[in-house]
């Protein structure tokens, strides 16, 4: 019974072998190349994103020097340098980017993030500007609103912040932006309601955390908020209400806060120790 079966695929086999041996040299190479594209594709996602910064940079400068006609390859340098924390660098790749006929309007967004963190926000204008308005996506407006921030433009940041807000589905970030916009304003209560809603989008966020106590305690709420947060967590936190404390001249609310940081802490709380010392110290010596 099995015979039939046998020839058949002795037959296929023989098919396949002669449908190899026709082919040329040129469909050889072709599916070579396909095969590479598609392992280069896979180690070129390895490096933008698993491994170490600086290998990713040194990946795509090789890779970009070796082909330089390849858009595809500065856009992986560029943001393998965002990712080594070499921003300044970066904007001179993206800038390479952008005056290419390859250039994007996403290209010259990325350019103006590396401007940002380069400090350098008057150049960051100037590329936010030179996008049509017509480009509407989350980034471009998280990076107009950070200018309109910078310029003291608070309108604006507020409208920018609200359209990026409605453009992402993790907001958590660009909470976090508005209500420190909203902080850096003196706008202390705002400030302390986006925080809050930042958390119920990403509540292991410490920084948005630690932003929230500084919005309560500058309205001379000590106590702390009601967040999920870790026994180390809550120790610098208590750390942080206690010296806003202290610099609002609620000194014996401050002791009492730093005195909690140095028992809540699992381990010893160092910088609560030593400001605790320094405070007691002064208050001896008045």
């Amino acid at each position: 019974m099995r015979h039939p079966i046998l020839t058949s695929l002795c037959i296929a086999g023989v098919t396949a072998l002669s449908a190899c041996g026709n082919s040329s040299d040129a469909d050889v190479k072709r599916a070579l190349e396909d095969v590479n594209v598609i392992d280069e594709t896979n180690l070129n996602d390895v490096m933008l994103t698993v491994a170490d910064p600086n290998e990713g940079v040194a990946y795509f400068m090789r890779a970009s020097n070796q082909h330089p006609e390849r858009i595809d390859l500065k856009r992986g340098l560029a943001k393998s340098l965002i990712r080594a924390k070499k921003p300044r660098e970066a904007a001179l790749v993206w800038k390479v980017i952008i005056d290419s006929p390859e250039g994007t309007n996403e290209d010259r967004v990325s350019h103006a993030d590396a401007l940002i963190r380069s400090n350098d926000w008057k150049s960051a204008e100037t590329a936010l500007n030179a996008i049509p308005p017509t480009y509407e996506t989350f980034d471009r407006y998280r990076l107009e609103a950070m200018v309109a921030d910078a310029n003291k433009k608070w309108s604006k940041a507020d409208s920018f912040y609200e359209t990026a807000f409605g453009l992402t589905t993790k907001p958590a970030g660009v909470l976090n932006n508005w209500g420190y916009s909203k902080l850096t304003r003196g706008d202390y209560a705002d400030a302390e309601r986006l925080f809050g809603e930042a958390l119920t989008y990403d509540s292991k966020n410490f920084t948005t955390k630690n932003n929230l106590v500084l919005a309560r305690a500058a309205q001379r709420k000590y106590d702390m908020p009601i967040v999920q947060m870790t026994q180390q967590e809550r120790a610098e936190l208590l750390y942080t209400a206690g010296l806003t404390a202290i610099k609002q001249g609620d000194v014996t609310t401050g002791r009492s806060l730093l005195e909690d940081a140095v028992e809540t802490s699992p381990r010893h709380f160092e910088q609560a120790a030593r400001a605790l010392e320094t405070l007691n110290a002064s208050v001896t010596k008045g």
